[in-house]
């Protein structure tokens, strides 16, 4: 088990985002947070990453130094200026401590499509170059859990593929991988569990076959519109 939270919640302003959420990172899995935007799942894995603090519950890491064992790719990754996509991953790499040599470097660009623009300044990559190079950053240290937060969002459909193939491979050497996604079709192809969030709570949570047959429906989709349905209903019924 890499993480294990038991009744973590969050409120700002008197308005609770996180209502007493228990979950588990399982060593090996690839888990996709989904739900609605507003719905609580950024503040949810900010907490679980130590970027914000719970007001309450707790949350148990498999290691005292998990931080230098987890990489991150957030939605904006401040890119230092004037230096190019090889010289920003090279400095991520030496805030990990870890050494690497240019052919390392080299390396890690081409398994995210940026071997071609090593060179330029990353402040003008693309959107979509930039957000590659935010998982390039995100996995130069070689870290045991992974947390990528819409990785896809803004990639063409080649791009998208790629970052697909990058994360069934991650899974295949063993490592562990949670991220984030509004596409129930990129979620189905990848994820081996689903959580999916609502008004701050979990509402369902399993294997993606196993909740479709649960629920009676034929694609996760389906599962998603019909559960957030659910909720807003109960919501507009009940205030």
């Amino acid at each position: 088990m890499f993480i294990h939270a038991v009744g973590i919640q969050k409120s700002y302003r008197n308005k609770t985002v996180v209502h007493n959420i228990d979950l588990d990172i399982r060593e090996n899995d690839i888990l996709a947070v989904i739900g609605p935007n507003g719905a609580g799942k950024s503040t949810m894995l900010e907490m679980l990453i130590g970027l914000r603090t719970a007001d309450s519950g707790e949350i148990n890491y498999w290691d005292r130094a998990f931080k230098e064992k987890m990489g991150v790719q957030l939605q904006a990754v401040p890119f230092f200026p004037n230096l190019s996509a090889f010289e920003n991953l090279k400095l991520f790499a030496a805030f990990y401590k870890k050494k690497s040599s240019n052919d390392q470097i080299t390396s890690a660009l081409k398994m995210c499509g940026l071997n071609e623009v090593g060179k330029t300044d990353a402040s003008k990559l693309s959107g979509g170059q930039q957000k590659r190079l935010a998982i390039s950053i995100a996995l130069i240290h070689d870290p045991e859990l992974i947390l990528l937060d819409e990785p896809t969002a803004a990639l063409d459909p080649r791009a998208r593929q790629e970052i697909h193939a990058i994360i069934k491979e991650l899974h295949q050497s063993g490592k562990t991988v949670v991220f984030t996604s509004h596409d129930m079709d990129e979620v189905d192809k990848l994820a081996t569990r689903v959580i999916l969030i609502n008004e701050g709570k979990i509402i369902a949570q399993g294997e993606p076959r196993q909740l479709c047959k649960e629920y009676n429906v034929t694609k996760l989709e389906e599962l998603y519109l019909i559960l957030t349905q659910e909720e807003v209903e109960y919501v507009a019924n009940n205030f």
